[in-house]
């Protein structure tokens, strides 16, 4: 899938504004509306690090400030943060999995264990529609995600 921009970055200081840049796909999250904020943000870090190493051209160049310092490289679009119940987040989950698109979930046990080996142990002990899930992120063409996420408000 082209993930390009469909309208190109001017050079800083080039010329007029350029129009806003409006990506092909979407990169989204869903969390569980009842999390602690702590929680939240745990979900979120964890969530989309899943999907920077499934599609890896969703990362953009490194960044290198005006002193030369080197910086990593994120993704070259946003992030959209929703929220939503049990109930949407199991139809989300239901959708995005029959579309096939490239999906990361974080179940309740997830808080409970503390490396690796266990989260993906503790996932994989439990059915599909058995996951207790606290948030998925997902990535896919706009209309896809818009469609899988439906129901789901911008996290506040």
């Amino acid at each position: 899938m082209d993930n390009t921009p469909t309208s190109p970055d001017p050079a800083p200081g080039t010329g007029p504004s350029p129009a806003p840049v409006r990506f092909d796909s979407k990169i989204a999250v869903l969390l569980r509306a009842d999390l602690a904020p702590w929680q939240r943000l745990n979900v979120t870090a964890f969530l989309v690090s899943g999907l920077g190493t499934a599609v890896p051209e969703l990362i953009g160049e490194p960044y290198l400030d005006a002193d030369g310092a080197d910086y990593l490289p994120m993704f070259r679009q946003p992030v959209l943060v929703l929220e939503g119940g049990s109930e949407l987040l199991a139809a989300a989950h239901g959708r995005a999995l029959a579309r096939g698109l490239p999906t990361a979930v974080f179940t309740a046990e997830l808080f409970a264990t503390g490396n690796d080996r266990d989260n993906r142990a503790a996932v994989r002990a439990v059915p599909t529609t058995a996951l207790d899930l606290v948030g998925l992120a997902l990535h896919g063409p706009r209309n896809a995600v818009d469609k899988v996420l439906k129901g789901a408000r911008m996290h506040p």
